[in-house]
């Protein structure tokens, strides 16, 4: 893992989170009409690209040497999880025309910080 890229990663979840709960509390759904989520959409994609980085490099580093005791099952699924639950969160805002799609996303937003955290955990364990 790249622990720089996973900080990085980190901020960017946290503002985009924090700017879906700025839309809940003004009440405005998620369009793409709208400059506001706009950008909060291209924060998004710009969080999902650097997750897809981030899982290439993780799968790459511990597929290329011995991990000894990291349980893999587990890592990779926590890997494949970070990198679903934007897509799925974003596509469950785009859908839902009430405030409590932006909702959705920030609990999507918030979740990829305490993956990305149990993922250091289990990288840690590594040797």
């Amino acid at each position: 893992m790249i622990q720089v890229l996973a900080t990085a990663l980190t901020v960017v979840a946290l503002v985009a989170a924090l700017w879906s709960l700025v839309l809940v509390i003004t009440d405005r759904p998620i369009t793409l009409a709208t400059k506001p989520t706009l950008g909060l959409a291209a924060v998004v994609v710009l969080l999902e690209v650097g997750l897809l980085v981030q899982a290439v490099v993780a799968t790459v580093n511990v597929l290329g040497v011995d991990r000894g005791e990291m349980n893999l099952a587990t890592f990779f699924g926590y890997l494949v999880a970070v990198v679903a639950v934007l897509p799925v969160g974003a596509f469950w805002a785009l859908g839902d025309r009430s405030r409590w799609g932006a909702g959705v996303l920030a609990v999507a937003c918030l979740s990829v910080p305490v993956m990305i955290l149990r993922l250091d955990q289990i990288w840690a364990t590594h040797g």
